[in-house]
């Protein structure tokens, strides 16, 4: 099969369409197929790879690790999803968006090995993965910065052994597919760890699940408040950790560019696979300076996003109980407003009820909305939650997201701020009205 076959589509969004018809299922858990195909492809892979996982936090890590190694002069590849607006947003090169050209290449050199022989079915994201990974040899980049998509074990990007891998937390998400314990889930996410390579756990609660897994297999464990420590200070903030036995400092670091006292975890993480990289004979130092300037350069939408201009406008992609409790606390270090009003809608299957308790507090009024599809949670649904949660009388239900964010905007005073938040489908609304 050849890219100028006419049954293949020439534009980004032909083959958009496309690779979302390959699979009749959204998710299916197994790296049987995937592997297969890359495999057909001749197994692209960077020269070296970071592989980050985790409940929340893998896409705030990957980004400073992108920002700090561009910094230092690397050609950097950064693979996340989902994507906000474009769908070019999930390959980055050299903290560049892929252009529709090389993608549309990537999907035909893809389809290219899936038909060879017996064809082999593909979800969207094996496609997109699979994708990824030859852009990111087509383009020469020092190193890949891989998010794993969801769990580790069986996800797409656990086709690459990385030089140092990374589980930012563990908490409950997607149960139906890892598990409704963190034990379950810890352990499912542990495979990203590699036999007798540096592993990162950032989560100062470590399941045991994964600290067996890591001694099972060899991996190189190094977990945040034992191995590394941050420090806060006024201002500023420090690192130290001893990285596969080798010690280092940094100090009178900047807070990161990425609002969230959470932040600073993650961007230890980030630091600690740094270290590990260099420890293990990467050849790729980064300086102090570096450093700094990386995470104050660092960008990353739908994570504590403030708009500009007023009322405060916020945006965050928070929809589980973990990442509702970062929010509320990054919420309460904000300042003060006179009222907070939410813009609000999620999926069905995740624990609204739980993330509507653990914000109830925070809100003073809330403008839902329903999202569509077989996932989305209706307006009704939401509605009903909410008054089980004690909070009838403190909403307002519209059609759509935009018509609560228009309400919202002419409720809210310039002493107010609107919360936009509840799935990457609510932000992603919301940063096309911003635009």
């Amino acid at each position: 099969m050849h890219l100028d076959t006419p049954s293949l589509p020439a534009t980004l969004e032909g083959w958009l369409d496309y690779i979302g018809r390959q699979h009749t299922a959204e998710i299916v858990m197994g790296l049987d197929r995937v592997r297969e195909v890359w495999v057909r492809m001749g197994c692209p892979n960077a020269p070296r790879n970071i592989v980050v996982a985790g409940t929340n936090g893998k896409g705030s890590t990957c980004a400073m690790l992108e920002s700090i190694l561009h910094v230092a002069g690397y050609r950097t590849g950064f693979y996340s999803s989902p994507h906000l607006l474009r769908y070019n947003e999930r390959v980055r090169i050299a903290q560049m968006e892929a252009d529709d050209d090389m993608l549309v290449a990537s999907f035909a050199a893809v389809e290219r090995a899936r038909t060879t022989g017996e064809t082999v079915p593909l979800t969207y994201f094996e496609f997109a993965t699979l994708s990824a990974l030859w852009c990111f040899v087509r383009a020469g980049v020092d190193i890949a910065i891989l998010e794993v998509g969801m769990g580790g074990r069986l996800d797409a990007v656990n086709l690459v052994d990385a030089d140092v891998s990374v589980i930012t937390s563990i908490d409950l998400d997607h149960q139906a597919f890892l598990g409704d314990t963190r034990e379950k889930i810890g352990i499912e996410k542990a495979h990203v760890y590699r036999a007798g390579r540096p592993a990162i756990f950032a989560d100062p609660d470590m399941p045991q699940s994964v600290r067996d897994y890591a001694a099972s297999i060899g991996a190189l464990l190094h977990q945040i408040g034992d191995a590394y420590q941050l420090t806060k200070m006024e201002g500023q903030w420090q690192w130290e950790g001893t990285i596969v036995g080798v010690t280092t400092r940094r100090v009178a670091l900047p807070y990161p560019a990425l609002r969230g006292g959470y932040q600073l975890r993650n961007a230890a993480a980030a630091l600690a696979a740094l270290a590990a990289l260099n420890a293990s004979g990467a050849n790729m130092p980064v300086s102090q300076h570096q450093v700094k300037r990386g995470l104050l350069d660092v960008d990353w939408p739908g994570r504590m996003q403030v708009l500009p201009g007023r009322p405060t406008v916020i945006l965050d992609v928070a929809h589980n109980p973990h990442a509702a409790r970062a929010l509320h606390d990054a919420l309460g270090t904000m300042g003060y407003y006179e009222n907070t009003y939410a813009v609000f809608a999620m999926l069905r299957d995740k624990d609204i009820q739980q993330v509507i308790h653990i914000l109830k507090d925070r809100i003073d009024f809330w403008f839902i909305a329903g999202l569509g599809g077989e996932r989305g949670a209706s307006v009704e649904h939401l509605a009903n939650i909410l008054d089980a949660s004690g909070l009838a009388g403190k909403y307002a239900r519209f059609a759509s997201i935009n018509g609560a964010y228009d309400a919202a905007r002419e409720r809210a005073g310039q002493n107010d701020r609107i919360l936009g938040f509840g799935s990457f489908y609510t932000v992603a609304a919301l940063l096309k009205i911003a635009k």
